[in-house]
């Protein structure tokens, strides 16, 4: 969602590209489908990682890049967000010396406990550029001594995506498809604090269930943690309705739908926020924090009562314009292009 408006902004203006997949993501459900969906032309190489500690991914990783980029050297590679396969590709291409770009730069939780923190920071020290979100982000690139002159204020390309499709978002039919009611909740949870931990995933579960004892619930069921909140007896309740992943577009139309999306995920927190619909965010910190701050988003322990008290809460009246007009991606385009006729 976020390479999208990217590589569709340089093809329109006839840039040669490669595609690489790392395979970080590898279900067909969490990788194919979206290419289809997005209209994404096809890797040119997929690198086929896989599952695995953060090591050996990130190393595999650094590993098919190193080879990719000998073989296939660019004139400058973008990496995007904040997974493993961002700071693999940095890494690998930092020691090759070959200029690189961060789309989605600047984002700070200030959490080192989190993976996509560490992976967040080092690789906006080895970018040339960097292509942030919003104000707030261009601030803490300035504070970690980032050059002004590599830093680009873009807006979210994710949104640019989400913008693209809305038309696209069929509620009913979404709704129609998972067996659910007119009011119900949508639950995204994968967090290694959340459900790598049996005491913390029974806790989630039980609250859960009692959610689901006043509205339905439906999860798309992420493949980390499955093993844990099933355990837990997650699928136990006849009101909560555990799904394998969806396609990018069944699941954007069933959060455009919700009464409220439970999630630990951050590209959620943005996404409900421009649907205007609440958002528990289960994490005591957030990189999204403008979502907390104009009171579509907040920060939960996850319990029932704090759930439920937030299904009936009155969100503010207007959504604030964060993250850009869908444009971002011509936005880094723009700034790729000059760089390459300096």
């Amino acid at each position: 969602m976020k390479a999208a408006p990217v590589i569709g902004a340089l093809a329109a203006l006839g840039h040669e590209q490669r595609i690489v997949h790392t395979g970080q993501h590898y279900d067909e459900r969490m990788s194919e489908v979206f290419f289809v969906q997005l209209a994404l032309p096809r890797p040119d190489v997929n690198l086929g990682v896989g599952s695995g500690s953060h090591a050996r991914q990130t190393a595999e990783i650094m590993v098919g890049m190193e080879r990719e980029f000998g073989e296939n050297p660019p004139a400058l590679a973008v990496v995007y967000g904040d997974v493993n396969s961002t700071l693999a590709a940095a890494l690998a291409g930092a020691k090759l010396g070959v200029p690189l770009a961060h789309v989605e730069a600047g984002l700070r939780s200030f959490d080192d406990t989190m993976p996509e923190e560490i992976n967040r920071r080092l690789t906006d020290q080895l970018c040339a550029l960097m292509f942030a979100t919003s104000p707030e982000a261009v601030g803490y690139l300035a504070r970690e001594g980032r050059p002004v002159s590599a830093v680009h204020l873009v807006g979210n390309p994710m949104i640019d995506t989400l913008l693209a499709h809305l038309d696209r978002f069929d509620v009913a039919a979404a709704r129609a498809a998972a067996g659910l009611p007119g009011r119900y909740v949508v639950a995204t949870l994968h967090r290694p604090s959340n459900v790598d931990d049996p005491q913390a995933a029974a806790a989630l579960v039980q609250a859960l269930h009692e959610v689901a004892d006043e509205l339905d619930l439906i999860i798309p069921l992420h493949p980390r943690g499955r093993a844990a909140l099933q355990a837990a007896g997650l699928d136990a309740h006849p009101r909560l309705h555990v799904r394998d992943p969806l396609g990018y577009l069944e699941f954007m139309a069933l959060v455009k739908g919700a009464s409220a999306v439970i999630t630990d995920s951050g590209g959620v927190q943005e996404e409900t926020t421009l649907l205007r619909v609440p958002c528990l965010t289960l994490r005591p910190n957030t990189e999204w924090t403008e979502t907390v701050e104009n009171g579509w988003n907040q920060l939960v322990d996850l319990d029932s009562e704090r759930a439920l008290e937030a299904l009936e809460r009155k969100p503010p009246s207007e959504r604030p314009p964060l993250y850009g007009d869908g444009h971002a991606g011509e936005r880094v385009v723009e700034a790729l292009t000059l760089l390459a006729h300096d």
